[in-house]
């Protein structure tokens, strides 16, 4: 009987960055739907929407670019992390910006590996998770791993700047 080839994992700057780092993760790769964000993701993989973990790029109002790391089911309420950064405000950074400082897609945006370095907050509830799966670097690959290595490749600084996702 024939094996099964299992899919390659991709060699991305993430997957450079995460190895370096001798992070322990397992590579998680579905077929990627333009928009699908994190329910597609989350459907594909079977785990559930609050595991899945957005890499944000936001904008201070100077100017400054930072990353949000977001439960999947949840959105970042600007005005709590302009407060929680010390900022009279924040906003979603354009498609354009984001791609060019963090060297990656939209929808394939990972914290690890980045062009240029951000500072990474991320959601204190991201903490009490045992497992998350956040983006690899591409399209369609996510890796899963603890949010102990998370904090510990990132050194992010934890934040609660959550809001429910508006339908």
């Amino acid at each position: 009987m024939a094996k099964k080839k299992s899919p390659r994992v991709p060699v991305t700057q993430a997957v450079r960055a995460l190895r370096e780092a001798h992070v322990a993760f397992e590579p998680l790769l579905y077929r990627y739907e333009e928009r699908g964000g994190t329910r597609h993701s989350s459907r594909e993989l079977g785990v559930a929407e609050h595991h899945v973990i957005k890499s944000l790029v936001f904008e201070d109002d100077a100017g400054q670019l930072l990353m949000v790391l977001m439960h999947g089911d949840c959105e970042v309420a600007p005005g709590l992390l302009a407060r929680a950064i010390g900022a009279r405000s924040a906003r979603p950074a354009m498609a354009e910006i984001a791609e060019k400082s963090t060297g990656y897609l939209f929808g394939g945006t990972s914290p690890f590996g980045l062009r240029q370095p951000l500072p990474v907050y991320a959601q204190q509830s991201i903490q009490q998770l045992e497992w998350l799966c956040i983006n690899g670097g591409k399209r369609g690959f996510l890796v899963r791993m603890s949010p102990a290595e998370l904090e510990r490749v990132l050194a992010c600084e934890w934040v609660d700047v959550a809001q429910p996702t508006q339908p």
